[in-house]
């Protein structure tokens, strides 16, 4: 029996508190309205960005669905959808695109004005939720809330893939993958015969290692406390790894020793003000390119010496990698 216009109760992760677990529940997901799409979620990865919402470092309404790494199947759409119809493969965007605003027609950007991760909002376009649970409206997460069997979202926050692409695979380029390489080879723009650090060797550190491998980097240093991680790092491409827990002095100081003076290009993919910094002082003063890809804390702020950058260091900061999913 078609599900198409009716509301579909099913299973989804709700956080209800901050700091609290992620409950599953049963859900109300309405239908979409026009211009949205209705999908049945078949895989989704956790973010740290996910992570930072429940601690509270990201400030978003309660109670919500998280989620927004994953892939899945069209269940039905909205009146006016045209880029996809029900039984398409797609992945949800967290990073919307509308095509129509400034930055969306700019040649070097990305952040659509109409997505959520600007505002936190919690809803979608039209300023309301589809989903409910116990009497209770629950706000969406970017736009995208895949920690549910099914999800709507605006026709702006889905593409269309390859039909023969494994789901549970390509769910990671709905966020990790593209996010790390893109900051490697599209925002850095990494050189043939560089040097580089990646500062966090997660899931989306190991795709800036992959990144600044494709590139043609020459060094590739990975820095994380967890040694567990170093194995993987270098299977991909990492040419050495070393903690910071391991040394005597600020890691900036060490890397500066390790590459005679600086790395050509570093990126902090952990979110933790402090590793900002040292990954910008690890870059050659003259020269290096830094970029933030790990998300900052919300209502915090750096103190910097503008010298940092004066001597000629450049630093950047991009999300998903600047990639444009259509």
């Amino acid at each position: 029996m078609s599900t198409a216009g009716k509301v579909i109760k099913c299973k989804a992760a709700v956080l209800w508190e901050l700091k609290k677990p992620l409950s599953i529940e049963e859900v109300e997901v309405a239908p979409p309205k026009a211009h949205e799409v209705r999908i049945k979620m078949v895989a989704t990865g956790i973010c740290r960005s996910d992570d930072h919402v429940i601690a509270g470092t990201i400030t978003m309404p309660f109670p919500l669905i998280l989620g927004h790494e994953a892939a899945g199947i069209v269940e039905s759409i909205g009146e006016g959808v045209t880029t996809v119809k029900p039984g398409d493969k797609v992945i949800p965007l967290f990073q919307a695109q509308c095509g129509k605003c400034r930055t969306c027609k700019h040649p070097k950007s990305n952040s659509c004005l109409k997505s959520d991760i600007i505002s936190y909002k919690g809803t979608l376009l039209d300023g309301t939720s589809r989903f409910t649970c116990k009497g209770k409206t629950i706000y969406h997460f970017l736009g995208t809330s895949t920690f549910s069997q099914y999800t709507v979202v605006d026709e702006i926050s889905v593409a269309k893939i390859d039909p023969s692409a494994p789901l549970e695979k390509v769910c990671l380029m709905g966020c990790g993958f593209p996010t790390g390489y893109g900051s490697a080879v599209k925002v850095a723009k990494v050189t043939k015969g560089s040097t580089c650090a990646v500062f966090g060797l997660g899931g989306v550190g190991l795709s800036a290692v992959i990144g600044c491998k494709a590139a043609g980097a020459a060094r590739i240093i990975g820095v994380d406390i967890n040694k567990d991680k170093f194995a993987k790092a270098k299977e991909l491409g990492a040419t050495e790894c070393i903690s910071p827990q391991d040394y005597d002095k600020p890691i900036h100081e060490v890397l500066q020793d390790m590459t005679d003076g600086g790395v050509d290009f570093s990126f902090e993919v952990i979110g933790r003000l402090d590793t900002m910094v040292s990954s910008l002082l690890c870059c050659q003063k003259a020269y290096g390119v830094s970029v933030i890809v790990g998300v900052p804390p919300d209502s915090q702020s750096l103190s910097m010496n503008p010298m940092m950058l004066l001597t000629g260091r450049t630093w950047k900061g991009a999300i998903f990698g600047v990639y444009v999913p259509f």
